[in-house]
């Protein structure tokens, strides 16, 4: 047996996407895990440090850890309606003065961000389920929610002002990419492939035994969402693009790659 450093966040889509590989629900081919589950700001700072050989990380980290990872097929995160979503309380606020939470600089939803409001230098970097008590309390004129927020920001009496996901998909005519699974370039590549496979059939293996009845793994990683809620954001983040980005999704990370060389170099 041979174990793995393996990283994704405890989010629905993630432990619905790995239960199968990291339960043994499929054959490993040998592979046992060591399991690092984390939010995804500190995966990709885990990422830039080089840290763990597979990972999950945001897109938008991805043109600073390209030289020293390669992107998996499988396990990712892109789709049409999935973006992240810029909320407010009450008056929507000024775009040339307004403070704004984003969830962790290293992150797409910060890239989507920028790309829509170039002209905001006002912001606070939080842990994505921070945000809405950050705007709810004043701490912030408006905040970028992205996972399971999507789906309890207008109980709290909050408002949408913009899909960003929405904007980036019509200003490129592609698919939003979230979030991708990163191997370290120093792994054999025999075993990048395997990693790759498994994952795929982890995803497969899920959409055809794991839906009607939620594992246990999901469930308890939860951070306490209501049933509904897990099954939502199993519904928006998960699908086709994460069993086989394809060449749809490769040409959408090209475009994001762009919007991050735009901003840098702007």
């Amino acid at each position: 047996m041979k174990k793995i450093d393996l990283g994704f966040s405890p989010c629905p889509n993630d432990t619905f996407i790995f239960d199968a590989l990291v339960n043994h629900k499929i054959d490993t081919k040998g592979f046992e895990f060591n399991l690092h589950l984390e939010d995804v700001q500190t995966l990709n700072e885990w990422a830039l440090q080089g840290k763990l050989p597979y990972s999950k990380i945001s897109y938008g980290v991805w043109p600073n850890v390209k030289n020293q990872y390669q992107l998996l097929e499988s396990g990712g995160a892109l789709g049409k309606g999935v973006g992240p979503l810029l909320i407010y309380k009450g008056t929507q606020p000024d775009p040339s003065t307004m403070s704004v939470a984003i969830p962790g600089r290293n992150t797409t939803a910060h890239l989507l961000f920028s790309l829509a409001f170039p002209e905001v230098k006002n912001k606070v970097f939080l842990v994505f389920n921070e945000i809405e008590d950050a705007v709810l309390s004043g701490k912030v004129d408006a905040g970028v929610i992205i996972h399971e927020n999507r789906f309890t920001y207008a109980d709290k009496g909050l408002s949408s002002w913009m899909d960003l996901g929405h904007y980036f998909e019509t200003t490129f005519n592609a698919p939003i990419p979230l979030g991708g699974i990163i191997a370290r370039k120093d792994q054999p590549q025999d075993e990048v492939k395997i990693m790759d496979t498994l994952i795929r059939e982890s995803v497969e293996y899920a959409f055809k035994h794991s839906y009607d009845q939620l594992p246990e793994f999901v469930k308890c990683h939860s951070q306490e969402m209501s049933e509904q809620v897990m099954r939502q954001h199993i519904d928006l983040y998960v699908n086709d693009f994460s069993i086989d980005m394809g060449e749809t999704g490769k040409n959408a990370i090209a475009r994001l790659e762009e919007v991050y060389i735009q901003l840098t170099n702007g």
